[in-house]
């Protein structure tokens, strides 16, 4: 693979990283309960500290992702490493998928006044996406493990 598809690619994700933290920052200062609060009482919401800490997987996915590309970049597609990287992708995309079904369970149950068919239907599509990546990451890392596998026994018998 060429060094431009990956830097494109590496670009692609530190947009995507900081579009999503341009907006953690500014969403909570436009949502309709913070409309009247001053910046400390927004930030303190316990919704708003939680989707933070749901933010956590997400950006170290975005990370692994990175970490992925530098992989390939140094030729070590088939390592290791990339197995693990691809390892860590998997399981972070399983736990966004939690942070995000508590999250729905949550406002489904617990948060009355609102209509919940906007934030299920967000969360049920997010989900959907985690779950893509999550499978993608899990059959890519039995492929790599494979022929990680063929090629430390071909290295053992050359």
């Amino acid at each position: 693979m060429k060094r431009s598809s990956t830097l494109f690619l590496k670009v692609v994700i530190l947009l995507i990283a900081i579009g999503a933290l341009a907006g953690m920052i500014w969403f909570p200062q436009t949502e309709g309960r913070a409309t009247n609060l001053d910046l400390i009482s927004i930030y303190t919401d316990p919704f708003i500290i939680y989707g933070y800490m749901a933010s956590i997987p997400f950006f170290v996915g975005l990370y692994q992702a990175f970490k992925l590309l530098n992989l390939i970049d140094a030729d070590k597609a088939f390592s290791q490493g990339a197995v693990n990287t691809l390892k860590n992708m998997k399981f972070v995309s399983l736990s966004l998928i939690g942070f995000i079904a508590l999250a729905e369970f949550y406002i489904r149950f617990f948060a009355h006044g609102d209509d919940p068919a906007g934030p299920t239907a967000l969360g049920i599509l997010a989900s959907f996406a985690a779950t893509v990546i999550a499978t993608a990451a899990t059959v890519f890392q039995k492929l790599l493990q494979n022929a990680v596998d063929i090629k430390s026994e071909n290295d053992l018998t050359v």
